[in-house]
C-alpha cells in the first residue's frame, strides 16, 4: 500500500494547492505503528503524516457530518466499505453531497493487531506488507504471517472492491480473496439456540459494557445532534451502569435506532474495548430485514429508501414475522 499511500499524498497536496478544498480526511500516523487515526489535513507541510497501510481501518465518513455544515468542500479518502456510509448519511440528509468531493481508494483488508499477538508474537517493533502475506519484525526477529488470517472480522465479510459512490479514484481495485464466509452463519447459529440460551449469551456479551460509547461515536448510523443517552432528564444518561437492564438497553435501543440504515460496516465492534460482537446484534436485524422485506444493502445508493421507511400492501404482518421465534 506504500505506492497507494504516496499517490494519497500527491493528490491531497494538489488539492489543497489549487483550493479546491479547504481540508482533506484522511489517517494519520498513531502513538503505535497499528494505532492509526482519522485526521483534518488544511496545509500541504500536514501531509507529512498522512499514512494508508493494513492499520487504516477507521470509517472517515462520519467525520464529514460537521464539517458539511460549512460553507466549504472537504476531500475524504474512502475506501469501498466507507462509501456504503457516506451514501447512507447523504439518503439521511446528515451530509451535504456537493460539499464533499469523494475519492476512492483500493483496500485489501485491514489487519487486526490482536490476531497478529495471538499468533504467539512479542516485543512487535513493525509489520510490514508482502503480496498476500506480512512480515512481524519482532525483538526475537521475524516471521511471515498470511495476511488473510489476521484480518478485521469485518474484513473477511467485505462488500467487495466497487464504490458505492466516488467522484474519482485512485490506483486499481483490489481483488478481494478473503471474503470467505457468509456474514449470517454466527447469527443463524445463535438463533438455532434455545431462547435461555440466547439470553445468557447476550446477558454476558452485554454486561461487559462500560459504557464509554465509543459504539455510538464512531457508528456511521449514529448521527443525532442531541443522543438520547445523552440527556440529562434521562434515566440512561449515565456513563456507567447501574444496573443490568441499563447496560442491555442501551445496545438494544441503539441497535433498533440504527436498524435498516447499518450498512454493516462493523466500527462499533473493532472500537468496543470490550470486545462486545455488537456486530452481531446488528446483523440480526439485517437479517431479519432481509428475509422479511426482501434483500436490502443500506448504502448501496443515495435514493431509495429502506424498508421500514416505507409501506406496502403485501409487508409481513407483526403477528406473522414474530411465529416460530419464540
Amino acid at each position: 500500500m506504500q505506492k497507494i499511500e504516496q499517490l494519497i499524498k500527491e493528490k491531497a497536496r494538489d488539492l489543497l494547492a489549487a483550493e479546491q478544498v479547504t481540508r482533506v480526511i484522511a489517517w494519520q500516523k498513531g502513538e503505535m505503528f497499528y494505532d492509526n487515526a482519522p485526521a483534518y489535513f488544511s496545509k500541504a507541510e500536514e501531509l507529512d503524516g498522512l499514512v494508508y497501510n493494513a492499520f487504516c481501518a477507521a470509517n472517515l465518513s462520519k467525520y464529514l457530518i460537521a464539517n458539511t455544515k460549512k460553507d466549504e468542500k472537504t476531500a475524504v479518502f474512502l475506501k469501498p466499505c466507507d462509501t456504503y456510509s457516506l451514501n447512507q448519511l447523504i439518503k439521511d440528509r446528515r451530509v451535504q453531497r456537493e460539499q464533499v468531493l469523494v475519492i476512492g481508494i483500493p483496500c485489501a483488508g485491514m489487519v487486526d493487531i490482536n490476531k497478529v499477538k495471538a499468533q504467539g508474537l512479542k516485543g512487535i517493533i513493525c509489520i510490514t506488507e508482502n503480496g498476500e502475506d506480512l512480515k512481524v519484525t519482532t525483538a526475537y526477529g521475524t516471521k511471515e504471517v498470511a495476511r488473510a488470517e489476521v484480518l478485521l472480522n469485518k474484513c473477511l465479510a467485505c462488500k467487495g472492491s466497487a464504490y458505492a459512490v466516488s467522484d474519482e479514484t485512485i490506483g486499481e481495485p483490489v481483488e478481494v480473496k478473503h471474503a470467505t464466509y457468509d456474514r449470517f452463519d454466527e447469527v443463524k447459529e445463535l438463533e438455532s439456540l434455545s431462547p435461555q440460551a440466547r439470553f445468557a449469551f447476550w446477558q454476558q456479551e452485554l454486561s461487559k459494557c462500560i459504557r464509554c460509547n465509543a459504539c455510538r461515536d464512531i457508528c456511521p448510523a449514529c448521527s443525532c445532534e442531541q443522543c438520547l443517552f445523552d440527556n440529562p432528564d434521562s434515566p440512561v444518561a449515565g456513563k456507567a451502569n447501574n444496573n443490568n437492564a441499563e447496560e442491555q438497553l442501551f445496545h438494544i435501543i441503539r441497535a433498533y435506532h440504527v436498524a435498516g440504515r447499518c450498512t454493516d460496516c462493523g466500527e462499533c465492534s473493532r472500537v468496543c474495548p470490550q470486545g462486545i460482537r455488537l456486530d452481531l446484534l446488528n446483523r440480526k436485524f439485517i437479517k431479519d430485514i432481509n428475509e422479511f422485506y426482501g434483500a436490502y444493502q443500506a448504502g448501496a445508493d443515495a435514493d431509495t429508501n429502506p424498508p421500514l421507511l416505507t409501506f406496502d400492501v403485501d409487508d409481513i404482518e407483526p403477528g406473522t414475522a414474530t411465529k416460530g421465534r419464540e
